[in-house]
């Protein structure tokens, strides 16, 4: 009996590390790079220059605004994506995947005129860029609604064809943090 314990015991314990140390590639240890798809990607490659350029719009206001109102959500927006930059940024890192799909001059990854959904053209950004007081306001506010509406479309397509986890929750907080601000700039357009 004893014999056949031991030599059962053996071929379970041979079983074992024979399915371990197949010939086949080991299977690979959950890691970044296999949690993401091509959808993941995108969706960091394009939010990040669009936060960008968020940010660059934020950056206006302090000096262009008459409205405090508007000073503070413009802070609140530098607050929130600069930090979802780096974490996109991160990730592509993890990923072993360019940070950028199409580089362009001046720094800005399709910056101009461009298909982007609710990017700014460069015209847009002069102009913004020269308006003071409630003319800037109203430009700002009118500008920025639209700049959310097409980040919440980018989240919106993550959230359906992304892979990533950590790219999915966040799809989901700038979905739910950006349609706030744009209700609360609807109605800072309607006080205006």
């Amino acid at each position: 009996m004893r014999k056949i314990f031991f030599s059962g015991a053996v071929l379970t314990a041979s079983l074992l590390l024979g399915a371990c140390s197949s010939t086949d590639s080991p299977a690979p240890a959950p890691s970044a790079r296999a949690s993401h798809n091509a959808a993941d990607a995108t969706f960091a490659q394009q939010m990040i220059p669009h936060h960008q350029q968020a940010l660059e719009m934020a950056k206006m206001v302090p000096s262009r605004s008459s409205n405090p109102k508007v000073v503070d959500l413009a802070s609140r927006i530098d607050r929130a994506q600069d930090p979802e930059i780096r974490q996109m940024q991160g990730w592509l890192s993890a990923w072993g995947v360019a940070a950028t799909s199409h580089s362009m001059p001046g720094g800005h990854e399709m910056s101009g005129d461009h298909s982007m959904t609710g990017m700014m053209s460069d015209a847009d950004m002069k102009s913004l860029d020269a308006a003071k007081g409630p003319e800037f306001d109203r430009a700002w506010l009118e500008m920025m609604i639209k700049h959310h509406q097409g980040a919440v479309e980018m989240a919106k397509t993550e959230l359906a064809q992304g892979a990533d986890a950590g790219a999915k929750a966040l799809a989901q907080r700038i979905i739910d943090a950006q349609q706030a601000e744009i209700a609360e700039m609807q109605g800072l357009l309607k006080q205006g």
